[in-house]
């Protein structure tokens, strides 16, 4: 909870004393004295208030990455104001905030431009909690936001009351009779909207689910459903609730590099133009279902492990405008912004309705382990509620559902479908990953979820460090040789005493004690506790002295083992 006391002014009936002011421009560090005299000019025609204002840290996004605009964002996200009025007799509309009162240089970091993270609750599963334990998680978790894939009653009931906002679904079989005519879509929305909402805090409708690769065939109906619904919506008074369909990255007929993004020619004309302009009418969003793991694990011959994980690579270049991209993530989501602007909606906002890695997968499934997946998912909401976007659309807040809040074990196909979930039935934990700021901030040291680094970045060239070619599926843990002297003397002594590594092969005259650094020393040390501890979460940290790497590293004749 952010608690400061501001100063107001407002404005008073006995406006011919005021300036003939004309509209301000938008405040910049060019406009910030202007808009000084600005506010200074208007201080004849005020009076003052002392306001108290609680704030949610990250409850809502800020939409411009200006101090200003930082401001006005975190405004929206008022909880409570108490004012006290110091004339009080004084009349008090048209509020003026005087923000040259706010040292603008000391609001604290929660208020940047941060994202949202959210889960998706998939319920392909014959073991799952009961709806009201599960809504006890979503908040224990500090999850604000749920999309769901129907309108299961149970759910919705539970939900209700609990301040959670709700993500509903029109399935794709029912795209057909929706598309048919406006009379069955009144009646869905007052079946399953008007039914729970507002107690249930129902704040979109996801018609359909990657309708593009639906074998039915259903693309369509999509537009007109979409269309239908959102009349319904509207003839309940009820239009708040946005429209949208989750679309895959398979709509992209291109999406290398990045800003050569194009959608598939055949679906242009007839269903993303159309869609895309009644998003834009409507001020809904495009939903995107991304996923860095099928392209990592069809690719790994040419996309590296950490470019997938967030990790420290030095990133790709877009060589037609020379965006750097650090994370594939990031390049996925540009090259759909590139083909939204190729066919004109460049001002239509995107959410990621589905993204996440799997903690399990087949032998062919590379990558699908429980190490990665806390890799992939924890760098990712660090990356998100820490604010900023893409390279493309920098100041445009990520806003995510995680997939998924359960492994589902009724689902169809490889195994990783059914391990993708944050969560066993049971509650228990797959793996850490803080999904809060203030679960970020209240993480132990050794929690890798938001402070591991998976990177093939190679330890400094001082200590002599090479790499050699990755094999699939394995990690190891190397020092970081930013760490710096101190921390890096600290963790080895802790690896190799109490952490129990096998740090004979580094002693003087042994196979690994040359070269002579104390980088080349620690990272041995450090892997072989990372190996012993069977690469678990959190074994490769030591205070952020470590990270994990893909491809396995070699000083001189020594050779790091797996473990396995």
């Amino acid at each position: 909870m952010l608690v400061f006391t501001i100063w107001m002014r407002s404005i008073i009936n006995n406006w011919p004393r005021c300036p003939n002011i004309p509209p301000p421009h938008p405040i910049s560090h060019s406009h910030s004295h202007s808009h000084s005299a600005l506010l200074s000019s208007l201080l004849p025609c005020t009076s003052i208030y002392k306001t108290t204002i609680e704030l949610e840290p990250n409850t809502c996004n800020a939409e411009k990455k200006s101090p200003l605009g930082k401001i006005l964002s975190s405004m929206l996200c008022v909880r409570k104001i108490q004012s006290n009025m110091a004339t009080p007799s004084a009349p008090h509309h048209h509020l003026l905030l005087l923000l040259s009162l706010i040292s603008l240089s000391s609001l604290p970091s929660t208020l940047s431009a941060g994202g949202s993270v959210a889960i998706n609750y998939g319920r392909v599963a014959n073991d799952l909690p009961s709806p009201p334990q599960v809504v006890q998680l979503l908040k224990a978790q500090g999850l604000t936001k749920v999309k769901l894939y129907d309108t299961d009653s149970n759910v919705l009931s539970a939900l209700s009351g609990s301040g959670i906002s709700v993500t509903v679904a029109l399935p794709n079989e029912q795209l057909s009779s929706a598309a048919g005519g406006q009379s069955y879509t009144d009646s869905w929305v007052q079946s399953n909207v008007l039914a729970y909402y507002p107690k249930t805090l129902i704040e979109a409708i996801a018609v359909g689910n990657e309708v593009f690769v639906d074998p039915k065939n259903t693309t369509p109906f999509l537009v007109p459903a979409m269309k239908n619904v959102y009349s319904s919506l509207v003839k309940y008074n009820v239009s708040a609730i946005k429209i949208s369909s989750p679309i895959a990255l398979s709509a992209l007929q291109t999406s290398y590099p990045s800003s050569s993004g194009s959608f598939k020619s055949e679906l242009i004309e007839p269903v993303i133009k159309p869609m895309l302009n009644f998003l834009k009418q409507t001020g809904s969003y495009v939903m995107v279902n991304a996923y860095p793991f099928f392209a990592y694990t069809a690719n790994t011959d040419t996309i590296s492990l950490d470019y997938a994980l967030f990790g420290n690579s030095k990133g790709v270049t877009d060589p037609n405008n020379g965006l750097v991209y650090k994370s594939l993530f990031e390049a996925q989501l540009d090259a759909v912004f590139a083909a939204m602007n190729a066919v004109g909606f460049k001002d239509v906002k995107v959410a990621v309705s589905e993204t996440g890695w799997p903690s399990k997968g087949d032998e062919n499934e590379a990558g699908a382990s429980q190490q990665n997946a806390a890799s992939y998912n924890g760098n990712l909401v660090r990356r998100v509620l820490t604010g900023g976007g893409t390279p493309l659309r920098p100041d445009e807040p990520l806003n995510v559902y995680l997939f998924a809040l359960f492994n589902e074990n009724q689902k169809t196909g490889p195994t990783s479908e059914r391990n993708y979930g944050l969560f066993y039935p049971s509650e228990q934990k797959v793996y850490d990953v803080p999904l809060t700021l203030e679960a970020l901030a209240r993480a132990p040291t050794a929690s890798p979820s938001n402070t591991s680094r998976v990177a093939t970045k190679p330890p400094s060239t001082s200590s002599g460090g090479d790499f050699s070619p990755s094999t699939a599926g394995q990690t190891w843990c190397v020092a970081s040789g930013d760490a710096g002297e101190e921390k890096l003397k600290d963790a080895l002594d802790y690896a190799c005493g109490e952490g129990a590594a096998d740090c004979r092969p580094i002693q003087r005259g042994a196979t690994c004690y040359s070269p002579n650094t104390l980088v080349a020393h620690a990272s041995y040390a450090f892997n072989s506790y990372y190996q012993k501890n069977a690469r678990r979460s959190g074994s490769c940290y030591f205070g952020g002295a470590a990270y994990v790497v893909s491809q396995s590293p070699k000083y001189g004749r020594c050779n790091y083992p797996t473990g396995y």
